[in-house]
């Protein structure tokens, strides 16, 4: 058992020390989130599989049947997957890191222990239900005879861009949910109305052909983007990746990440008073 001694300046001096010491709560946290968040459903870990299912269908009868879409050379299924499956990674996890202080209120104002974990376990919670539902992918993958190349092993490297991605914004909006609590309203309307300039039903190659490289670059101010472009270059094998538009996205990603780790611990302190 690890003795933590509470002394002046500590949570300055030791923070990132104490969050290895406390790696068994993190792993506690999040290993409790997972079982409550399906419990007492009649059907468990498969919401993980039929949200992101039901999103892609509807997208690709929508936008792909109906509307006739581009798709980049590939099942059109499939490349509405590859875009909502790391859109889903990214929204659940932005959402509940950013309600895991306010939801662990009694916790924090009861103990001392690195407040940055509650965010994180969160961001794993999400990170579980990307994994189960990548049998979606692997589905339609051997129904359209899909063999996969060898871009796909660069995949772990999207999947942390997305993980990155999510922390910082989820580390802002947590920190700014304590105090202000409009957050808890303006999140849900962030994330809708996200999954509509995201391209997720569609490809930025087709916003390429029509506006150009600027208008490419300027779709790309949004940190997804670059992810959802990673995840189909990786998966579809056939799609090009725009590298200055990805370049951009993932400096934002960067951006945010730092932003939101400094004003989380500029703030840290008075959680457990103003929560």
């Amino acid at each position: 058992m690890t003795e933590i001694i509470i002394e002046a300046g500590r949570t300055e001096a030791h923070y990132w020390r104490d969050l290895w010491r406390f790696r068994e709560l993190f792993g506690f946290l999040a290993w409790r989130d997972i079982l409550v968040r399906y419990k007492q459903t009649s059907i468990g870990v498969a919401w993980a599989v039929i949200r992101p299912l039901l999103t892609i269908l509807i997208g690709a009868g929508i936008f792909g049947g109906l509307a006739n879409m581009p798709s980049d050379g590939v099942p059109y299924a499939v490349m509405v997957c590859a875009g909502t499956l790391p859109w889903y990674f990214f929204a659940s996890a932005l959402s509940d890191s950013s309600a895991s202080l306010v939801g662990n209120a009694n916790l924090i104002s009861k103990i001392y222990f690195p407040r940055l974990i509650l965010p994180v376990s969160a961001v794993v919670v999400a990170f579980v239900d990307f994994a189960i539902s990548l049998v979606i992918l692997g589905c339609l993958m051997a129904w359209y005879g899909m063999v996969p190349t060898w871009r796909l092993l660069l995949l772990p490297v999207f999947i942390l861009l997305a993980f990155l991605s999510a922390m910082g914004p989820g580390l802002l909006f947590t920190a700014l949910n304590v105090k202000y609590r409009d957050f808890r309203y303006i999140i849900p309307f962030v994330v809708q109305f996200g999954l509509f300039i995201s391209p997720v039903f569609y490809s930025t190659t087709a916003i390429q052909e029509r506006y150009g490289d600027m208008g490419r670059l300027i779709v790309a101010i949004n940190p997804v983007v670059g992810i959802i472009d990673g995840f189909r270059w990786a998966i579809c094998g056939t799609t090009t990746l725009h590298w200055e538009s990805f370049i951009l996205s993932t400096a934002l990603s960067v951006f945010f990440l730092i932003l939101g780790v400094w004003y989380f611990r500029k703030t840290e302190k008075t959680f457990a008073d103003v929560i």
